[in-house]
């Protein structure tokens, strides 16, 4: 069974369940509103070692970082603001003192930045390997939430970023190359928190998400949740530095922000965000009503297989 075909099964397990308020599965954060207009959003994230990271790459302090970063990435998504977070570490014994407290570090760090409360969390010993396991928590005005399930037939979509330098630095790591820019991108991923504030205020963007198994894979989950295809415009997808376009169009952990947005009111949109923030919104293609994923190169349907990221 696929990871996407486990998490199908634990929906349809928990159906029958009673849901509390909250709405569930099927977004990148939870929704539990909280009256006065207003829901908090969860979200919870893993990072396991040699899964998810190397520890002879992974400098301590930025794995403190990213673990905090990849779980912002999903709050922003949203368009909320993230407010505090639960930690857990399952560490082995060579890293009580030192490597343990540069971790901690680095998380202070980047909770500081966008400040965020550490609100709990656990510890226990692990026989092998580091696992961490992080749950962020946001606050949003009910309006602005933005889910996988709004994009509509004719909207445009659009990606906040260049996209594959995470991949590239990926592939670098698995050669043994950890200087590289690239590298040093893949261990620090930056959330765009402002960013997906900003765009959950805006009524003309429908639907959002970040991207953390690469385009190929995460535009599917908008086209399921939505009941609607999609036409990918490969000449239009922004290529980062040393990225090649299937590592755009496939890699992960670029944590940029995906968006539809009603067409006449994108160029506007992103005249708007690039005042704002001084980097452009990317359109890369439109959301259609089929149900198919199509790559299109000069205009025309060209067949590919491609689907999204997988860890090391």
């Amino acid at each position: 069974m696929t990871e996407f075909g486990f998490i199908d099964h634990i929906k349809e397990l928990f159906a029958a369940l009673p849901d509390n308020g909250f709405e569930g599965i099927g977004d990148d954060c939870a929704v539990l509103p909280v009256g006065e207009g207003e829901s908090l959003v969860f979200t919870t994230d893993m990072l396991a070692e040699g899964v998810h990271f190397l520890r002879p790459a992974t400098s301590p302090r930025e794995l403190g970082r990213k673990s905090l970063a990849v779980n912002l990435s999903d709050v922003a998504s949203m368009g909320a603001r993230p407010v505090g977070t639960l930690l857990s570490l399952s560490l082995p014994a060579d890293t009580a003192g030192t490597w343990a407290e540069e971790f901690m570090l680095g998380y202070r760090e980047l909770s500081e930045a966008f400040g965020v409360t550490l609100a709990g969390g656990d510890t226990t010993r692990s026989a092998a390997g580091i696992t961490i396991n992080v749950t962020a928590i946001g606050r949003i005005a009910d309006a602005h939430i933005k889910r996988r399930s709004g994009a509509r037939p004719g909207d445009a979509i659009l990606v906040a970023g260049e996209l594959g330098l995470s991949g590239a630095g990926l592939r670098d790591i698995l050669a043994g190359r950890y200087d590289t820019p690239a590298a040093a991108a893949h261990r620090n991923p930056q959330p765009q928190v402002a960013e997906g504030i900003w765009l959950g205020a805006r009524p003309e963007i429908h639907a959002m998400m970040d991207l953390s198994d690469g385009l190929a894979s995460d535009i599917r989950h908008i086209m399921e949740r939505s009941g609607v295809g999609a036409a990918i415009d490969i000449g239009r997808i922004p290529l980062a530095q040393g990225a090649d376009v299937e590592t755009a169009a496939c890699g992960g952990e670029d944590y940029k922000l995906l968006l539809t947005a009603d067409t006449a009111a994108a160029d506007r949109l992103a005249a708007d965000f690039r005042a704002r923030f001084g980097t452009p919104l990317h359109p890369v293609g439109h959301i259609t009503d089929s149900d198919k994923l199509e790559w299109l190169e000069n205009g025309r349907p060209r067949a590919l297989d491609w689907h999204g990221f997988t860890h090391y």
